[in-house]
């Protein structure tokens, strides 16, 4: 009986704090968009095969759809979560929910942090293409900072505008990358295929990593940045219509789409280009606008960038939405300063929207350093991937003592839920230590010493800073 009791409490705190806070306007398609925009097959894919040509040379097709299948598996324990706890804040809420508050502190700094750099690398790299499509200079460390400051301030407002318009552009974003990235895709496997379905699986180890092995281990560790941000749907729940049913749907929903569109879209460059012409490109700082164009023709470039730049934008304006909601929550529950969780009069949290701007801005001065920029792209995948161990792990240990009793939520897998939950943190745990682990052959043969250890460092830090803190604070508490 005790047991149950225990279970039951963390969803009667969740409805006695959630109220109405901020509006109820997303519906459930709302809500995949959004996880589709931050996931982002564009985003995600164009933003690795270049360095997953020249790390693994070849043959990273399977890791891709390894690295997917197991994502399922993670993104099902999120569903199952977010239909017993929808709530803002997502991870961050259940782990304070579940593990206690010392746990929330520890996901809410991990969380944020991983998800402000995630930002700051989607800024740098989609200011690149804004400035591309509109036809400016954007070579150089300083014209990319300055055009990463741009696009944030585009993503800002239209995180602040009327939620009609961020729906908008959410919207486009997505149609964008449905039909535009899609169709690239499909004209090149049916027009332009040069090798047959065997080359997906070809060249591996031909590239800088040492061995096959090697290779594979860096190919699983790259392609985890294509398969992150389905977890915004959960953090966005209190703004979705019956969310116990919606954001469930919304999280597999938008990772089984955007993981059909990369896999996809990663076979028809491959089949259509040599892995020499892939590497070769992939120097530049856009690798794949040269070889579309080459093959369908240069009239194709301006339509093509189109498609690329709102895509960045969708994703942009929606790891704003996804982060802000968390800052929102954590200041709500006291863990960070309270003009945070004030919303206008419309329900936005400006102030945690702002915030969160202003943070991901400050990061892009590390892109004067181009090497810097490697070392924020590890670390928000990295930092996300800790967020995962963290979640499946709280999630397991709650099941497994009692604490969450997952049939008291709308989804509900019976004895498949404890198999999936144990997988789900067995993978998301090999998947970090696979991410951090130092690779000289992967970033360069002179990287400092700091540098390859990035995501341990960062993390490490983080979790030190956090733990004086709260130490700190139960000291003050005590005197």
């Amino acid at each position: 009986m005790s047991k149950v009791t225990k279970s039951i409490t963390p969803s009667a705190d969740v409805n006695a704090i959630t109220g109405d806070a901020l509006d109820r306007s997303m519906s459930v398609w709302h809500s995949f968009t959004l996880g589709f925009a931050v996931v982002s097959p564009v985003v995600g894919l164009y933003a690795i095969i270049g360095v997953q040509t020249v790390v693994t040379g070849g043959g990273w097709f399977a890791a891709l759809a390894i690295c997917l299948a197991m994502q399922l598996l993670v993104a099902t324990v999120y569903a199952e979560l977010s239909s017993q706890f929808p709530i803002a804040g997502g991870a961050y809420k259940w782990a304070r929910q579940l593990g206690g508050v010392v746990a929330g502190q520890y996901a809410g700094v991990i969380y944020i942090c991983s998800t402000i750099a995630m930002l700051t690398t989607t800024a740098y790299t989609g200011g690149f293409w804004l400035a591309t499509f509109l036809g400016l200079p954007a070579e150089g460390g300083e014209m990319m900072v300055l055009w990463g400051v741009v696009f944030l301030l585009v993503c800002t407002l239209l995180n602040i505008a009327p939620v009609s318009i961020f729906k908008f552009v959410i919207k486009m974003g997505v149609y964008a990358e449905i039909v535009g990235s899609a169709g690239v895709a499909l004209l090149l496997f049916v027009f332009f295929r040069q090798h047959s379905v065997l080359e997906l699986f070809q060249h591996m180890g031909t590239g800088t990593a040492p061995t096959e092995t090697a290779a594979f281990l860096a190919a699983l560790a790259i392609a985890g940045w294509a398969f992150i941000g389905f977890d915004a749907c959960s953090t966005t729940a209190e703004e979705t219509h019956n969310p116990k049913r919606m954001v469930p749907r919304a999280v597999f929903l938008s990772l089984l789409m955007v993981g059909t569109v990369v896999l996809f879209n990663s076979a028809s460059l491959i089949l259509a280009f040599d892995p020499d012409t892939l590497r070769s490109s992939s120097s530049t700082s856009d690798p794949v606008t040269p070889l579309i164009a080459s093959s369908i023709g240069d009239w194709f470039e301006k339509p093509f960038l189109a498609i690329v730049m709102t895509a960045f934008l969708a994703c942009g304006a929606s790891v704003v939405k996804y982060t802000s909601r968390i800052v929102y929550s954590m200041a709500r529950e006291g863990n960070m300063p309270a003009i945070l969780s004030q919303v206008t009069a419309s329900k936005i949290p400006r102030n945690a929207v702002l915030f969160t701007v202003l943070l991901a801005g400050s990061g892009l001065i590390f892109g004067l350093n181009d090497d810097a920029v490697a070392t924020i792209i590890a670390f928000g995948t990295g930092g996300l991937y800790a967020m995962f161990t963290f979640t499946t792990g709280v999630g397991l240990f709650a099941r497994l003592s009692g604490r969450w009793n997952p049939d008291l939520g709308e989804l509900k897998l019976g004895k498949w839920g404890l198999i999936i939950n144990s997988l789900a943190f067995a993978w998301s745990l090999f998947e970090l230590i696979n991410i951090a682990w130092p690779r000289p052959y992967a970033v360069s043969v002179d990287a400092p010493w700091w540098q390859l250890w990035a995501t341990p460092l960062v993390l490490g830090s983080l979790l030190g800073i956090t733990t004086v803190y709260i130490l700190c604070k139960k000291w003050i508490s005590v005197k």
